[in-house]
C-alpha cells in the first residue's frame, strides 16, 4: 500500500511539475522528457486527437499564443493506480488569434476536468474536457442563449 501512494503521489508531482513548468512557465524542452513517445490526447475541443511530444506542444502552443499570460491553477487533484485526474482553472489574456477568432483583449476565465494515464513515469495518454461554450461567450464569439 505505501509504494502504491508513493507511485500515485509521485505521479501527481510529475502533473504538477509539467503544469507549472510547460502550461504555465512555457518551457517546451519539459516535454520531451514527461511525456511518452506514444501519447494521445483526447479533446473534444480539439479538431484531432493530438499525438506525441510534439501533439501536447501543439496544443499548449496554441492556448499560450492566444493568452500569453495563461495560467492553470489546480482545483482539486486525485490520484488512483496510473491515473491522475484535476479539476482546474485557467485564466488568461485574449492577445492573439484563437481558433480564429481575432484577439479582443478580454480576460477570460475557464474551467475543465482532466484525466491523465501515466507509464513507465511519463504521461501517456490524456482525456480533457474545458468548458469552451463558457470561453466562447466571453470572447463574444457567440450570444449567450436567453
Amino acid at each position: 500500500m505505501t509504494q502504491q501512494l508513493n507511485v500515485e503521489e509521485q505521479n501527481k508531482g510529475l502533473v504538477r511539475r509539467f503544469i507549472r513548468e510547460v502550461v504555465n512557465g512555457g518551457d517546451y524542452d519539459v516535454v520531451d522528457e514527461l511525456f511518452a513517445a506514444e501519447y494521445v490526447r483526447h479533446d473534444p475541443s480539439l479538431p484531432e486527437e493530438k499525438r506525441g511530444p510534439e501533439g501536447f506542444k501543439e496544443t499548449v502552443e496554441m492556448w499560450r499564443t492566444a493568452f500569453p499570460d495563461v495560467e492553470m491553477t489546480i482545483d482539486a487533484m486525485v490520484a488512483e493506480g496510473d491515473l491522475v485526474a484535476f479539476r482546474a482553472t485557467e485564466t488568461g489574456t485574449h492577445e492573439g488569434e484563437f481558433m480564429g477568432i481575432e484577439p479582443t483583449g478580454k480576460r477570460v476565465e475557464l474551467t475543465g476536468n482532466v484525466m491523465h494515464r501515466l507509464a513507465d513515469g511519463k504521461v501517456a495518454e490524456t482525456w480533457a474536457t474545458f468548458d469552451m461554450l463558457g470561453l466562447l461567450e466571453q470572447l463574444g464569439a457567440i450570444e449567450t442563449p436567453r
